[in-house]
C-alpha cells in the first residue's frame, strides 16, 4: 500500500483534514469524506454506527481501488475489466460497507 494511502486512511478514519497530491480528506460536522481528483469516493458517517460508503465516482483507476483497499472491510479486486467488492461484482455506485 502507498505512503500516501496509508496517510489519507488514518486521516479519514479519525476524521482528520488531509490533503496531498491527488488525495483529500474533508471533515464536515456530519461526515467525513476521502476525495480521489476531486471526486467523493468515501465518506464515513458521525452516527451511532459508523456508516461507511464507498463509490467509484465512474473511474474503475487503478488509484480509485487502491484507496478504497486501504479501507476496512474493503476488499476490491478486478477480473476481465469487472470490479469485485468482497467477493461480489459492483458497479461502482454507492453502497455501504461495514
Amino acid at each position: 500500500m502507498r505512503l500516501i494511502t496509508e496517510k489519507a486512511v488514518e486521516h479519514f478514519l479519525n476524521a482528520k483534514s488531509f490533503n496531498q497530491s491527488n488525495t483529500q480528506i474533508k471533515v464536515l460536522p456530519n461526515v467525513t469524506i476521502m476525495l480521489l481528483f476531486g471526486n467523493k469516493i468515501a465518506y464515513k458517517y458521525n452516527d451511532p454506527e459508523q456508516t461507511m460508503s464507498i463509490t467509484n465516482a465512474g473511474y474503475k483507476t487503478n488509484v480509485t481501488k487502491e484507496r478504497l483497499n486501504g479501507l476496512s472491510n474493503v476488499h476490491i479486486v478486478q477480473k476481465n475489466g469487472t470490479w469485485f467488492l468482497n467477493g461480489q461484482e459492483w458497479d461502482g455506485n454507492l453502497i455501504d460497507v461495514k
